[in-house]
């Protein structure tokens, strides 16, 4: 086999641009097989990173899922809120560490907005546990301050000391729409744009709780009151404690209470309640979405197989050229097994560069493409070593490019040598 090596280099060579085509082919189809793989574990990495350090959301009783949703994702509206009251008896239960009050329901030129207490900036943590950090300013102290994600700043060209104003619900890009609900008579100062994370806090927009009571004073059933405003220099003098929250998130002082705190929520009396483990309800969400990543992968594989198509057809339309060729090596001592080899090895060789081109590409667009798509559409694609998972498909790819060679090689094979020798009339 090994003294068949530089035989088949030489005639690949021979042929370089024909199959040097089909060296790009396979090479992009590994790019986009690999790439579609690193970027369903980055996408579940980043999904489950979304909040950790939390033991318990807690809500108005609904599904597990759109509690998740609503309150990690901030996508979506909670079927009923929770009550102030319930909320303050569950930061002051003796198993609770702290609480982060959570409200929605407003937007930014279609990001939504986040009602919260400066608790969030002092125990949110994501990822491995890694903690809120602001790039620029600080957290919101007064009561119309209001810190930006990174992507809302970044996509909108907000800085420090910058004005904005809300909307009621959530509003398209251009929150300006004919009859659209804003919140135009409070408007907000920019005091802090917090540090990217890759999860859904670089798309909020984030102010007090007490703030989002003081927008809605003057509202009442989703709209403002007619010939009825309140200007902002005296908001103050009304009570702005939040009637009802979102959701909680809750840390308790011991992972092992996490049970026990889960069944006393569920026979909570004064309103009905649930509790779910943002872990559990992370991966039964995702599981939601194990059918888009089966057909991504699907597709990427069938790009594959037409790759390989192509190369067989490449060295099988070939064959009728090196007849003379074949029927040489037969003449000098080569055995139709060496003929088989030979066109197999070639096969082989094409596919092993062509991963290992499709690799280097992959990388080379990792850290070119990288930041611009965390900047534009929060994907998060890390440049590193090809993972356990990667090498396992990178085989499989090699392994069918070389089964796929054997057609051509068993076509050789059964050449014979009076063949390739008779000239065609």
């Amino acid at each position: 086999m090994i003294h068949l090596l530089p035989i088949a280099l030489k005639s690949a060579w021979n042929r370089r641009y024909t199959l040097g085509l089909t060296l790009i082919a396979i090479a992009l189809s590994v790019t986009l097989l690999l790439g579609i793989e690193r970027l369903r574990q980055d996408a579940r990495d980043s999904f489950a990173d979304a909040v950790s350090g939390t033991d318990l959301v807690v809500g108005a009783r609904s599904s597990p899922m759109q509690l998740l949703l609503y309150a990690v994702f901030h996508l979506g509206e909670a079927s009923n809120n929770l009550s102030w009251q319930s909320a303050q008896r569950l930061a002051a239960h003796p198993a609770v560490a702290w609480t982060i009050p959570i409200s929605l329901g407003d937007s930014h030129r279609g990001f939504p907005v986040l009602g919260t207490t400066p608790a969030y900036f002092e125990h949110f943590h994501y990822g491995d546990k890694q903690p809120l950090r602001l790039a620029r300013g600080k957290p919101f102290s007064s009561l119309f301050d209001v810190v930006l994600g990174a992507e809302v700043a970044d996509r909108l060209g907000y800085k420090l000391g910058d004005r904005l104003t809300l909307a009621h619900g959530m509003a398209h890009e251009d929150e300006h729409e004919p009859g659209h609900a804003e919140h135009g008579d409070k408007p907000f100062t920019v005091v802090g744009l917090l540090a990217r994370t890759g999860t859904p806090v670089d798309r909020t927009v984030h102010i007090g709780l007490e703030a989002m009571e003081a927008i809605h004073l003057d509202w009442q059933g989703g709209a403002p009151i007619p010939g009825f405003a309140i200007p902002p220099e005296l908001v103050k003098k009304f009570d702005l404690a939040p009637k009802a929250v979102s959701a909680v998130l809750v840390g308790l002082k011991s992972r092992a209470e996490v049970f026990a705190m889960q069944r006393y929520l569920a026979d909570y009396r004064d309103e009905p309640l649930m509790a779910v483990l943002p872990g559990v309800a992370l991966a039964e969400l995702w599981a939601l979405m194990a059918v888009a990543e089966r057909a991504l992968l699907a597709i990427s594989a069938l790009v594959l197989v037409v790759s390989f198509a192509g190369l067989v057809a490449v060295v099988l339309a070939g064959l009728g050229e090196r007849r003379r060729e074949l029927a040489i090596l037969r003449s000098v001592g080569a055995r139709p097994r060496d003929l088989f080899a030979l066109l197999a090895l070639e096969g082989g060789a094409v596919t092993l560069a062509g991963a290992l081109l499709g690799t280097l590409l992959l990388t080379v667009l990792t850290a070119v493409l990288g930041p611009w798509l965390e900047a534009r559409y929060g994907l998060v694609l890390r440049l590193a070593l090809p993972t356990m998972s990667e090498l396992q498909l990178l085989a499989w790819v090699i392994a069918a490019g070389t089964l796929a060679s054997l057609l051509p090689g068993y076509r050789a094979y059964r050449l014979s040598l009076a063949d390739g020798l008779t000239p065609r009339v």
